[in-house]
């Protein structure tokens, strides 16, 4: 079963050429890599199209800023692989998790995939308290509403059947995808799987860039995917 992985990115110049190289580490020759740029300001679009351009099987150019969740889109779009992974371009999670999330569903023994920052013995950077409680507040408030037992509905990790994300029409631009596409696949007959990933979280001033108004858009689209839609 062939991977691809999907990369939003947004001025991520100081991330995005040791990202690149940590998942080619961890992914075989017969899997894709697709780089969506959501219309960087800094350098991040010349590494891209420089001397990274030959590790990237596809690359897409946003005309604009459109965010986190428009950018997966195109990239599924894109995608030819038979499993789909999304991974962020900065390095709060390591690549080197692959094999672990990959492995429910090339055994069978999934459809869907979450890591989660909260359960297993991997690695955990140590941060922001209110971060941390108000993640796990908006996965028990999801959970509530989908009737699912996740611990971080919330986490970059997510692994797809390409069948099973390509069938979902997904409608949030920013980060309203996590609380959306939870909430869509829990209304489908799906095995989910959550797996323990290491997390190696950044300050603001790394170049962390979720805002207690992300939260809010959270709040929004898990009473509106669950309720109304």
């Amino acid at each position: 079963m062939n991977v691809s992985i999907i990369i939003p990115c947004f001025n991520e110049e100081n991330t995005i050429t040791k990202i690149i190289d940590s998942v080619k580490k961890n992914i075989s020759e017969n899997d894709e890599i697709i780089v969506i740029d959501d219309f960087s300001s800094d350098k991040t679009r010349d590494i891209l199209n420089g001397d990274i351009k030959n590790q990237i099987n596809q690359l897409i150019l946003n005309e604009k800023n459109f965010g986190k969740g428009y950018s997966i889109r195109k990239g599924i779009e894109k995608s030819k692989g038979d499993i789909i992974l999304i991974q962020d371009a900065d390095l709060e999670y390591d690549p080197s998790d692959y094999q672990r999330l990959l492995k429910p569903i090339k055994d069978g023994s999934a459809d869907v995939v979450y890591g989660s920052r909260f359960i297993g013995s991997e690695e955990k950077r140590v941060l922001y308290f209110w971060h941390m409680l108000g993640n796990k507040l908006l996965t028990l408030l999801s959970n509530m509403f989908t009737n699912l037992n996740l611990t971080d509905m919330e986490v970059c990790y997510k692994v797809f059947k390409s069948t099973v994300i390509k069938d979902i029409k997904l409608e949030e631009n920013r980060f309203g995808f996590e609380p959306e596409v939870t909430a869509k696949i829990s209304k489908k007959n799906l095995k989910i799987f959550e797996v323990g990933v290491k997390y190696f979280g950044r300050t603001y001033s790394d170049g962390k860039k979720i805002t207690w108004r992300d939260g809010f858009s959270a709040l929004r689209c898990i009473f509106y995917y669950n309720l109304f839609r």
